[in-house]
C-alpha cells in the first residue's frame, strides 16, 4: 500500500508560480515512478508530468514544457511540482500518482495504482 497526500495548491493570478507538494508512505518512494495529473471541470484527468524513481529522467505535456518542473526528494519521500508562469487553463485538482511497479518514466494514466486526493488550483486572469 501507498498513500499520497497533496499539498500547496490554491488561488494566484495568470503569471505566478505555486509549488505543490506529495508526500508519500507505505512503501519505499525510492523504488517507483511517480506522476502528477490534472482534471478541470468536465473534462477527463490528463497527464501533466512524471519521473523516474532516481529523479533522473522526467517527462511533461507538452503545454506544460518550460513553465513547470517535476523533481523529488527521497531522503523525504516527497515528489513536487513546481508551476511557473500559469495560466488561467491551469486551472484543475491537481493529483500525485505512484506506480510501484515501474522504476521509469510513466506516462498513462492507467500505468498508476495509487493516488492522492487532489490539491485545488485555480489561476485568475
Amino acid at each position: 500500500q501507498v498513500q499520497l497526500v497533496e499539498s500547496g495548491g490554491g488561488l494566484v493570478r495568470a503569471g505566478g508560480s505555486l509549488r505543490l507538494s506529495c508526500a508519500a508512505s507505505g512503501r519505499t518512494f525510492s523504488n517507483y515512478a511517480m506522476g502528477w495529473f490534472r482534471q478541470a471541470p468536465g473534462k477527463e484527468r490528463e497527464f501533466v508530468a512524471a519521473i523516474s524513481w532516481s529523479g533522473g529522467s522526467t517527462y511533461y505535456q507538452d503545454s506544460v514544457k518550460g513553465r513547470f518542473t517535476i523533481s523529488r526528494d527521497n531522503a523525504k519521500n516527497t515528489v513536487f511540482l513546481q508551476m511557473n508562469s500559469l495560466k488561467p487553463e491551469d486551472t484543475a485538482v491537481y493529483y500525485c500518482a505512484a506506480d510501484p511497479k515501474s522504476r521509469s518514466i510513466v506516462v498513462h494514466i492507467t500505468g498508476y495504482d495509487y493516488w492522492g486526493q487532489g490539491t485545488q488550483v485555480t489561476v485568475s486572469s
